[in-house]
This record gives C-alpha cells, sequence and structure tokens, in this order.
C-alpha cells in the first residue's frame, strides 16, 4: 500500500467523521450559547444549567439524525471494504 492510498484514507475518514459529527456538535453549540446568555442575563449560575439542556438536545439530535449519521458511515465502511484487494497490493 502506497503513503497516497494511506492518505486518501485517511482524508476520506476525517471528511466522513466531521460531516457526520458536525450537526451534533453545532447543536450542542447553538444550545450552550442560548443557555449562557440566560445565564448572564437571570445571573443564574447554576452548573446542572448548561448541561442538561446540552444532554437532551444531543439526544434529539441522535434521535432526528442517528439515521443519516449512521447511514454516512455504514457508506464509508462499505466502500472502503469493497476496495480492500487494492489496499493489501
Amino acid at each position: 500500500m502506497s503513503i497516497e492510498t494511506v492518505t486518501d484514507i485517511t482524508q476520506e475518514a476525517l471528511y466522513t467523521i466531521m460531516i457526520t459529527a458536525a450537526p451534533l456538535l453545532m447543536i450542542a453549540l447553538v444550545v450552550g450559547l442560548s443557555v449562557s446568555i440566560f445565564q448572564t442575563v437571570t445571573s443564574i449560575q447554576e452548573q446542572t444549567l448548561t448541561f442538561v439542556p446540552k444532554v437532551l438536545s444531543i439526544f434529539l439530535g441522535i434521535m432526528l439524525l442517528g439515521h443519516w449519521m449512521l447511514n454516512n458511515m455504514v457508506t464509508y465502511m462499505v466502500k472502503l471494504w469493497s476496495d480492500f484487494t487494492i489496499y493489501i497490493k
């Protein structure tokens, strides 16, 4: 296996990871920012107030986007395994 092949596999893997994780990270970012603004406005400094909404929103995001995320990962793995004979040369 050449260095170019390894680089291509790594590049595709990182791209798949970024595309798959981006929606959940954006959800966590928006919810965290919203809760932080709410805490600043109301002067409430409770730590669980930031944690619980993020966890619930991530769970909701996984429920809504889980099929799409899993499909992205499975598609990448099928492509990787279907080209396996190329990699062992």
